[in-house]
């Protein structure tokens, strides 16, 4: 019999030293992203009452969320997500603010669903919200900012890749397919799914040409170019106006020198059913999963009693820890730090010196196990500290580079 006071659960990790200086200089290098871009930092809740997010909004699964009670009795989750609880805030903290609003989170967000994590059920995102503002050219930040993001983690080779729910959704009105049928539909594609959507198709009455783009969905990627290919004269006005919307948002990030890292994915249909128009994830390889994902999602804010527009993205730090590793681009923590010992007599003198350095902002570690010459260099030498000095009672002093 397993003594689980011994292990983790499922989904969850130790991330011990080293890594966890890679992981905290990583979020440091987007935090800074981030501000200099003007983002502000805000911190939400890691538990929040589950009415948040499913209950009458329904915006996520319950099955996909940690759920306990209360001292009272009421139901509560670990955050699944950050974009959401940030809505909260925009309709009840941020009421008397002026729009809009450009504000960035750091936080682990616990889940069931791969999408978010990989295999891990806890994972750190890091996001940026940008609050009232409804134009294309907010959607286009969002996207300059995650492709900026992946950069400073220096990740070398990636792909955004843009969608729009409002094209999907207009298809579906002009089809005439039920609300369950649509529901199926939108699996089936975010799935890639050719011969389910075909099946589907052939259970439904729907025009044959509609039915022909429709079929299509799942190969709508690549260029700019496969927009030129799409026939408006059956698409209705709704679709129309989401392939307008992307292709002035492409025209932005043209302005921008950041076309390069962008394609288009007609079938790409967002599984959180916040989203009202441009989706876009993140890929690189070396990982299975997107390692950013984000969208406009207007009606959120709604949710909790005002209308706002609002667009964003977030970004999974474990997912990029991970590619970089698989990339070969995860390196060693740099040698930093100095150990400090002492012969009998001395530690007066070595205490003194590794306060003068910790005053410098030089890490320092006093030797209390009186380790000695050799064992000293040798610990030192091991836990990855730049340099070893050892005080004689006579005050002075050896130092070794390590």
């Amino acid at each position: 019999m397993k003594r689980w006071n011994l292990y983790t659960p499922d989904g969850v990790q130790d991330i011990l030293f080293g890594p966890c200086i890679l992981k905290r200089e990583l979020e440091s290098r987007i935090r800074h992203a981030f501000r200099l871009n003007g983002y502000l930092e805000l911190e939400t809740p890691t538990i929040e009452f589950y009415d948040v997010f499913a209950g009458d909004s329904g915006l996520m699964r319950q099955e996909s969320m940690y759920k306990f009670c209360d001292s009272k009795g009421r139901l509560l989750v670990l955050r699944p997500d950050i974009t959401v609880p940030v809505a909260r805030i925009a309709a009840t903290k941020l009421k008397d603010d002026d729009f809009p609003v450009k504000c960035f989170y750091i936080g682990n967000t616990f889940s069931f669903d791969e999408l978010g994590g990989g295999k891990q059920n806890e994972f750190t995102q890091a996001g940026c919200e940008i609050l009232g503002a409804s134009s294309p050219e907010a959607d286009a930040e969002a996207v300059a900012m995650a492709i900026n993001a992946i950069k400073i983690t220096g990740i070398e080779e990636f792909q955004i890749d843009i969608g729009q729910v409002d094209f999907f959704k207009g298809l579906m009105e002009e089809s005439g397919l039920e609300e369950d049928a649509i529901e199926e539909v939108r699996e089936l594609i975010d799935l890639k799914d050719f011969v389910g959507v075909e099946q589907v198709m052939d259970r439904h009455s729907v025009s044959k040409e509609l039915r022909t783009l429709i079929l299509d969905l799942p190969k709508l990627f690549g260029s700019k170019d496969i927009l030129k290919n799409i026939d408006y004269s059956h698409i209705g006005e709704r679709a129309t106006k989401a392939i307008d919307n992307i292709k002035v948002i492409l025209e932005i990030l043209e302005d921008r020198n950041l076309d390069q890292y962008v394609s288009i994915d007609l079938g790409m249909v967002q599984s959180m059913n916040y989203y009202t128009g441009i989706v876009f994830r993140g890929y690189t390889y070396g990982v299975g999963f997107p390692i950013l994902s984000g969208g406009r999602y207007d009606t959120l804010v709604s949710k909790f009693g005002r209308d706002l527009g609002a667009t964003g993205f977030s970004l999974g730090i474990n997912m990029i820890m991970m590619a970089l590793e698989r990339q070969k681009k995860l390196r060693s923590p740099e040698k930093e730090g100095c150990f400090v010992s002492y012969e009998e007599g001395a530690r007066k003198q070595a205490l003194e010196y590794c306060r003068q350095l910790i005053d410098q902002g030089i890490p320092a570690q006093i030797d209390f196990m009186l380790k000695g010459m050799d064992e000293g260099i040798r610990y030192a030498s091991k836990k990855g500290l730049r340099s070893f000095v050892y005080f004689y009672r006579d005050g002075s002093r050896k130092e070794i580079s390590l």
